[in-house]
């Protein structure tokens, strides 16, 4: 992938990581979340490992000394965040669950705050304050009504969990960048996850009373979700964010419900509605002003 310029590789990732958020949608009843989730993780793993296989011995010592790390990036990251969207595409719809996700860089500034003790500026605050206000307007559906009775989808509330879930993952990547190898970090944290799903895949298998069905169609979204939606978006991004630097490529990421409520329109019939459309703006608005810069050095402890 290193032949590619970095921006069509950013753009492979957040088309793909769009279609994670339909693909998820559309097989919500034929699969249950935590069989999903499952073997979409195992696909991965099998596919990854003659990739990494090299590096990983050579890194297995390096690996060992953050055992903790690893377990909490497996939980977060790998068995948290993804199976806590399926779960609620049970709930809400692609657009909303997608909508939302453009929220993260707003909880990362929040938890650097609140467990880091980074300094929050005057524009991350008002950042801060905008996305929120786009987020209720998201999950109310724009009703003054659900607001007052607080009537929100449980499936948007199970959204922001997975959010949070994933910006911890994201500062646990962070905070050990230069300690722990990117790639073999990666794949030992899939496994790490797929042993957490196994207990509650078997207990979900033993009492749902959802029939799984397998077609072509759950079969493509096992395969599309392991291969294409985790390896090569996860390549596609990492190399794209080398070539091109962190912070340009961040802003990236806000494309991600653009193509999933493209291909929500075009392949499961979701419409989008005003209240999306305005909340999605805020949010945007609200991520935007986070990042901007200040001349002033005051800053808020």
């Amino acid at each position: 992938m290193n032949k590619f310029p970095p921006v069509v590789l950013l753009l492979i990732a957040t088309i793909l990581w769009g279609g994670n958020f339909v693909i998820g949608k559309a097989v919500a009843n034929d699969l249950p979340p935590f069989t999903l989730a499952f073997f979409r993780w195992c696909v991965a793993l099998i596919i990854f490992l003659p990739i990494i296989y090299t590096s990983l011995k050579r890194e297995w010592p390096q690996i060992k000394k953050h055992w903790a790390i690893i377990l909490a990036l497996g939980f977060t990251g790998i068995a948290g965040f993804n199976t806590l969207i399926y779960i609620s595409l049970h709930y809400t719809t692609s657009i909303n669950a997608s909508l939302m996700n453009m929220l993260t860089p707003v909880i990362i500034y929040m938890l650097s705050f609140l467990f880091l003790h980074e300094r929050l500026n005057r524009n991350q605050i008002i950042g801060t304050a905008i996305s929120f206000i786009g987020v209720i307007t998201i999950i109310s559906n724009g009703s003054l009504e659900a607001l007052r009775h607080f009537r929100f989808n449980k499936g948007d509330l199970i959204v922001i969990i997975a959010l949070v879930l994933w910006s911890v993952y994201s500062l646990l990547v962070k905070q050990y960048a230069k300690e722990l190898p990117g790639h073999s970090t990666f794949f030992v944290s899939i496994a790490v996850g797929i042993v957490m799903l196994l207990p509650f895949y078997i207990y979900e298998t033993l009492t749902t009373t959802m029939v799984v069905h397998w077609s072509a169609t759950s079969i493509f979204a096992i395969l599309y979700t392991g291969i294409l939606a985790s390896i090569v978006a996860f390549i596609a991004w990492n190399t794209g964010v080398v070539k091109l630097g962190t912070n340009r490529a961040g802003i990236y990421l806000n494309l991600i419900p653009v193509f999933a409520s493209i291909f929500a329109v075009i392949f499961i019939g979701e419409k989008i509605v005003l209240s999306q459309v305005i909340g999605g703006l805020l949010v945007l608005i609200g991520v935007y002003w986070t990042g901007r810069k200040i001349a002033e050095k005051k800053q808020i402890k």
